[in-house]
């Protein structure tokens, strides 16, 4: 992505807009599900409604929930959701109405805003602090807190269509009680169930909407980038847990999430699915919301080519998975993003040539316009591209082995220019093999999903 410079641009919207307001949250849970609908306002000059709607399925629980808990999560789900709205003008006041928040609430928001905003401020050439980001001001009586909530031992699976939740789909899904919960269905989802074996229809479907004031605001040039999903999404899945009675979220998260976007800083884009969030996130929701379900990563103790190698042998997901953020929309694969090629370098050690250009339609190796993109990837260029991608030891040590795999036979574009790279000779290879046989330590995998990870995993001889 471009870096711009708008450091004078966001002082004027900060002048122009002093405060922001979360003013209030509407729901009903009926027999068609539950709706919610969120007013936030700008200014007094533009007013957001964003809504989310989940139908009610025959597994939602039997048990009422409780109406304060049910309130607390939608409010929390709202703070999230504000963020994407707020982030257009970046006012330095932000006004909740809903209920009160605490000052250590506060302080943990604002650096949820502040880490989870950190692509949006260096691509922008925003220069703040985390204490000058925003102040946030709760202006309610009324409180919330933790609720108790009796749950079964079953788990919840949020399913987004790529390699790494199919992983957590594969190992997780077929156990007794287990439930797939999917926002936005797109094929790929859809079509992951099918390939595990499931009902299609039997998922936790989410549907969200984006107000159209906000994407006419990105378009009259006002602020706008990458904002913390992955925290809606946890927030979300908090709230489908408690509506199925559910304990368990399993995440698809990996180890390699961790590793900063821009070398030497914090910022990461997937911040909000890091360890460091995951922690702070689980913290939270036991002290504010309940401590009855229990949100975590299932992957994390892999790194990104030890799931690939799980991948590689799933192929009834093959044909369906989808990783392109570009292709979305259109459910395909661009084959000229970041999120492409990456896919592409770490499947291409544990699969063939042809079975890779069955997924993609052409071998990406093969294509010098990717070459500013492979630089990038591999750390022959100064920045990561800000997409969900593994780290650059991985997508070394995994171009290292496929180099090896040809032996005497020419090589792909990408793949002859990388061998005559620093980074080539720098890596060697040495290094793939033991990178197979890692496990971190940096988890919170309940000890039943523990072992289910290993015996899966210990089945490729992974970790």
């Amino acid at each position: 992505m471009t870096r711009t410079f708008r450091q004078e641009k966001f002082l004027e919207f900060r002048r122009q807009y002093p405060w922001f307001s979360f003013e209030r949250q509407e729901y009903s849970l009926s027999e068609e599900g539950l709706s919610i609908r969120y007013s936030f306002s700008l200014s007094g000059r533009h007013h957001f409604h964003p809504t989310l709607f989940i139908p009610r399925r025959p597994f939602f629980s039997t048990e009422p929930v409780p109406v304060p808990l049910l309130e607390n999560l939608i409010f929390h789900i709202g703070l999230v959701e504000m963020i994407s709205y707020w982030k257009a003008a970046c006012p330095p006041r932000i006004i909740i109405h809903p209920f009160r928040l605490e000052p250590d609430r506060i302080e943990w928001w604002k650096h949820l805003c502040y880490q989870g905003l950190g692509e949006f401020l260096y691509l922008n050439g925003i220069e703040t602090t985390e204490a000058d980001l925003t102040e946030v001001v709760s202006e309610s009586a009324r409180t919330t807190g933790s609720a108790s909530l009796a749950t079964r031992d079953e788990v919840l699976i949020p399913v987004g269509g790529g390699k790494d939740s199919a992983v957590t789909l594969e190992m997780l899904g077929r156990l007794p009680g287990s439930l797939p919960v999917i926002m936005n269905p797109r094929g790929a989802s859809l079509r992951s169930l099918e390939a595990c074996g499931l009902p299609g229809d039997r998922f936790l479907e989410v549907q969200r909407t984006i107000d159209p004031e906000l994407l006419r605001l990105n378009e009259a040039g006002f602020l706008n980038g990458h904002t913390p999903f992955s925290a809606l999404l946890a927030m979300v899945t908090v709230l489908g847990a408690v509506l199925t009675g559910k304990k368990y979220i399993a995440l698809s998260n990996e180890s390699s999430a961790n590793e900063p976007t821009i070398g030497g800083t914090g910022i990461n884009h997937q911040y909000s699915k890091s360890f460091a969030f995951e922690t702070g996130f689980r913290e939270y929701a036991r002290r504010w919301i309940t401590s009855d379900v229990e949100y975590f990563s299932f992957l994390r103790p892999l790194n990104e080519l030890q799931i690939a190698s799980l991948f590689a042998e799933y192929k009834s997901y093959h044909p369906v998975f989808r990783s392109c953020n570009a292709g979305s929309k259109t459910d395909s694969w661009c084959g000229a993003c970041p999120k492409c090629l990456f896919t592409w370098i770490i499947l291409a050690p544990f699969m063939t040539e042809h079975e890779l250009v069955d997924i993609f339609g052409r071998n990406l190796l093969d294509d010098p316009s990717l070459e500013g993109t492979f630089c990038q990837l591999t750390g022959l260029a100064a920045e990561k591209p800000f997409e969900c991608v593994g780290t650059m030891d991985e997508v070394n040590l995994a171009m290292c082995e496929t180099i090896s795999h040809y032996g005497t036979n020419p090589l792909p574009y990408l793949a002859e220019f990388y061998r005559n790279s620093e980074k080539y000779r720098q890596y060697g290879t040495t290094g793939f093999r033991s990178s197979l046989a890692e496990w971190s330590v940096q988890h919170h995998l309940p000890p039943r999903f523990m072992a289910r990870l290993r015996e899966m995993a210990g089945r490729r001889r992974v970790g």
